[in-house]
């Protein structure tokens, strides 16, 4: 008794839904591409960043004779005031020679051997074995 006359409508139980956005085959292609164009631009970017460094080594490399230079005339200026600041300071004492209390040679920055014109070997009272630097260092 309770069927309508006819019988009931058939129940619409299929999904009527419209494609939506692209496949998965399509995204999966779309993040390789993303990808591969990724790694291709770090690609670059690290080569470019080894050649930023390379030449950047190569010119501290060629800079190193100049930055000696600058330290030797740097000690030699400074052997040359701490001279004059003795002149100075010991021009009163009668007998006295400025001297640049060392056995007559400067070690610079780049290993040359500067030699001092008013050195006179034996006449600094620091001339003598307990005060000259040792001729050799042993590093342990």
């Amino acid at each position: 008794g309770y069927a309508p006359p006819g019988g009931f409508e058939p129940i619409k139980y299929k999904r009527n839904l419209p494609l939506r956005g692209p496949g998965a085959l399509v995204i999966l292609g779309g993040v390789t591409a993303v990808c591969a164009y990724g790694f291709y631009r770090v690609g670059k970017g690290n080569l470019e960043k080894r050649e930023l460094q390379r030449e950047k080594v190569w010119s501290r490399i060629h800079l190193v004779p100049l930055l000696l230079a600058e330290g030797d005339r740097d000690t030699y200026r400074r052997q040359q005031a701490a001279l004059a600041r003795e002149r100075e300071i010991m021009k009163d004492v009668p007998g006295w020679e400025v001297s640049d209390h060392s056995p007559g040679t400067m070690t610079t920055c780049s290993g040359s051997l500067i030699t001092s014109p008013s050195s006179a070997a034996g006449k600094s009272v620091y001339n003598n074995p307990s005060h000259r630097s040792a001729d050799t260092i042993v590093v342990i």
